[in-house]
């Protein structure tokens, strides 16, 4: 099962509606990079490349150059059986380009998965046969807010996740508004994507202790691991680490004593593709730690590949896999099954993807 080709290409894709968070302005598109590579025996992988400067330094050249031809030459010929060999080598070749690093990745597992004629996740070991996934509402006015989270709950979905970090006192009094307007009817989790200091984290804990929120996801800045590890045992507890947690060694120092979190954001784009996002996933079930597989705005298929690999990992609780949802058009079609704000796979082999 040897590579004949590999082709890569940018996508410019709208978004359904644009959006802010805190640290980034607003965004009304976004690009990824498509991979398809080709085996002598007819077979077609894809994966997809979303570079996220912000958070991995990737910017959108740095991908483009780490999936050029050139770049991507030495994989001709090789065998796709060789899986882990191959991502070993991809990875000291695309160090500082983790969503391109991703987009190969989750081609070559996809393509061994075909070859096995099973779902990837069976290939991976299943864990879990589905899970409900959280939907993102961006920094917006109160009405826009719930205006969309109506919208969400007539679809089905019962978990809504609210970008904060504009202010403490607004996004406070935007939670409790929401709240009041929703009832019990949703779980909300909320990201201020490192918008507060220590100070705001604990009047933040205090103050919404009666709104049952869910989890609050990287609320401090990223670098700053020791401050979260400073934070009283009872608010780690509540803490999810999404940009502290690039690789296996954030993981590893994010578990070491004093804990400074109970949740790791796993994403594909952050780390590099399923064969890295399970090693993060394997030290987080060794240490209790519990797992939410994330996205950027990404197409169907790095989504799918991410649902593969959540539901392939016992230490899954959460899915906030709901990127490809924000793209007004895509390049596949199939992967994923979503009812009832539920996602699961399907039963083709791979990722069981349909081009357009």
């Amino acid at each position: 099962m040897k590579i004949t080709a590999i082709e890569a290409r940018f996508e410019h894709f709208e978004l359904v509606r644009p959006y802010a968070i805190s640290f980034r302005p607003m965004m009304d598109s976004v690009e990824n990079g498509i991979v398809t590579i080709t085996t002598d025996d007819g077979r077609t992988g894809h994966g997809a490349a979303a570079p996220e400067h912000f958070v991995t330094g990737e910017t959108p050249q740095i991908c483009s150059a780490a999936l050029n031809d050139d770049a991507l030459s030495w994989l001709i010929g090789r065998d796709v059986r060789e899986l882990p060999a191959l991502c070993r080598q991809l990875h000291s070749r695309t160090e500082n380009a983790p969503a391109a690093r991703a987009a190969v990745d989750i081609a070559l597992h996809d393509l061994l998965a075909q070859y096995l004629g099973v779902p990837l996740v069976d290939m991976l070991g299943r864990a879990h046969s589905s899970l409900p996934t959280s939907i993102t509402i961006g920094i917006k006015p109160l009405a826009d807010t719930l205006e969309e989270a109506d919208e969400y709950l007539s679809r089905g979905f019962r978990i809504l996740k609210i970008k904060l970090g504009d202010s403490l006192e607004s996004d406070l009094d935007r939670l409790v508004r929401l709240r009041e307007h929703i009832g019990n009817n949703a779980l909300i989790r909320v990201d201020p994507n490192q918008g507060y200091s220590a100070a705001d984290v604990g009047e933040f804990v205090k103050r919404t202790a009666n709104l049952d929120i869910e989890f609050l996801e990287q609320p401090t800045a990223a670098k700053d691991i020791e401050l979260m590890k400073n934070l009283p045992e009872h608010v780690r507890d509540q803490i999810a680490a999404d940009e502290s947690l690039l690789n296996e060694f954030d993981a590893l120092a994010l578990v070491a004593p004093p804990r400074a979190c109970s949740i790791f954001n796993i994403k594909l784009m952050k780390c590099g593709g399923i064969r890295p996002g399970l090693r993060i996933a394997a030290i987080a079930e060794a240490a209790g730690v519990s797992l939410m597989w994330g996205c950027m705005d990404e197409s169907i298929i790095s989504i799918t590949g991410a649902l593969h690999a959540a539901l392939a990992s016992p230490a899954t609780c959460y899915l906030d896999l709901d990127g490809s949802l924000d793209l007004a058009r895509d390049v596949v079609t199939g992967g994923f099954i979503l009812e009832d704000g539920c996602l699961r796979t399907s039963d083709k082999p791979g990722l069981g993807l349909l081009p357009l």
